[in-house]
């Protein structure tokens, strides 16, 4: 339910209503529906300013077969079915070799590989269902201004629509992007190794429809994806994620639209015929980063706070609802059994269930970076063999694809 203002002390406090902290939050509040448990969300952003009206810009998220699940488990399955594309195969390919690896849903004896969701829509619907949610208070918009530890739990101050309070909460879940300026202010630290690559990101039409097929094509600078979006106003329409190296991404910016399919085009051909629009571009440098301290006694990260991933093979959401899933089970059944939920016993449970997976995942995204970024000629011929064996072997595509899946770490 959307409130004006909060309660003194909660169960939990969620700072972040993005689409992690919402996931977790209805997660942990369908789990604990027979409790009395108390849960808040705290965002920044205004709903109303969250709700942009339909664009061919729209910035979009590739979701995993494992985190249809997640949403299924949530109940918001149904309304996202309607507006996400389905992935029903993924062709990979390496720039200037031949061979196309081919992943296809059936073989896996599933609906989708995964599916893409405008962020909008996926926004709309989590937002919709916390306001709808009986055990869940939102407050919108409100920023955390200091968290301060006790006894069980952390002291927060708050601020909201010109006033300020302090709350209490047992576990704060910390919740609010990459660059959380209460995890600085925490003194948590983050290991980073730059990738020196950028992703640029943005929209397409296309000449011929996609036909549920995602391209993720690997070339020098690094991985190249074209995702399967909905038309838009009667054109076919991808979304671009287009590594480059470090660098040379602020003339792909600011070249006109000509040049820029013209560079795109040398990279990833015609597989869908011409490129006929480009879209609003966007860029950010990319690393892999992870919190030294994921959990501290009242004290949980999740998402790109706690790990941040390169975008190859789309597994950083997939792996913050991973991990959103597993700890919202843990502290439901602390929480059952009478124990705090800020506890390091109980944290440290969830972590210990979730620390092979998400290194696991850093690995594979890692690995599949350095080997598909390189022009070494080692490196170049590891992975025309291994693209090779993917098409050869069913059992290594059957692997790479529950991989891909986020069903396999």
């Amino acid at each position: 339910m959307l409130i004006e203002s909060p309660r003194k002390e909660y169960d939990v406090l969620v700072v972040g209503g993005g689409m992690v902290g919402a996931s977790f939050a209805l997660d942990l509040a369908r789990r604990s529906i027979d409790s009395s448990i108390s849960i808040c969300v705290i965002e920044a952003v205004a709903l109303s300013d969250q709700t942009n009206q339909p664009s061919f810009d729209a910035r979009s998220t590739a979701l995993a077969w494992s985190s249809r699940g997640v949403y299924e488990s949530i109940g918001v399955w149904e309304q996202l079915a309607r507006v996400v594309t389905p992935i029903e195969e993924i062709q990979v390919s390496d720039q200037g070799h031949f061979g196309v690896t081919h992943l296809h849903h059936s073989e896996q004896d599933v609906e989708a590989l995964g599916y893409v969701v405008e962020n909008r829509e996926l926004g709309t619907i989590l937002n919709a269902a916390l306001i709808e949610s009986p055990l869940i208070e939102l407050l919108a918009p409100a920023r955390i201004q200091s968290a301060t530890p006790r006894a069980e739990g952390m002291d927060v101050e708050i601020e909201y629509v010109d006033q300020r309070d302090k709350i209490s909460a047992k576990l704060v879940v910390l919740a609010d992007g990459g660059r959380s300026p209460l995890c600085t202010q925490l003194g948590i630290e983050h290991s980073r190794e730059d990738y020196e690559q950028s992703a640029l990101i943005t929209n397409i039409a296309v000449e011929i429809a996609h036909g549920n097929v995602a391209y993720e094509r690997f070339t020098e600078s690094g991985p190249l994806a074209v995702l399967p979006l909905q038309a838009f106003d009667g054109q076919a329409r991808c979304s671009l994620v287009w590594t480059v190296k470090s660098g040379n991404e602020q003339s792909l910016l600011e070249c006109d639209d000509e040049e820029f399919i013209k560079q795109l085009e040398s990279l990833y051909g015609n597989r869908l015929g011409s490129i006929l629009k480009v879209g609003k571009r966007f860029c950010y440098p990319l690393s892999l980063t992870e919190a030294k301290e994921q959990i501290r006694p009242g004290l949980v990260l999740l998402g790109n706070v706690a790990h941040t991933l390169h975008p190859v093979a789309g597994q950083g959401l997939n792996l913050a609802l991973r991990d959103s899933a597993c700890l919202s089970q843990t502290l439901a059944a602390a929480i059952g059994a009478d124990l705090c939920p800020g506890s390091m016993a109980v944290l440290q449970d969830y972590l210990d269930q979730q620390t092979p997976d998400q290194h696991q995942a850093m690995l594979f995204t890692d690995q599949m970076t350095r080997l598909f970024s390189s022009a070494r000629l080692g490196k170049v011929v590891a992975r025309k063999i291994g693209l090779l064996s993917l098409d050869l072997v069913p059992t290594l595509r059957h692997e790479f694809a529950r991989r891909a899946m986020g069903t396999q770490f």
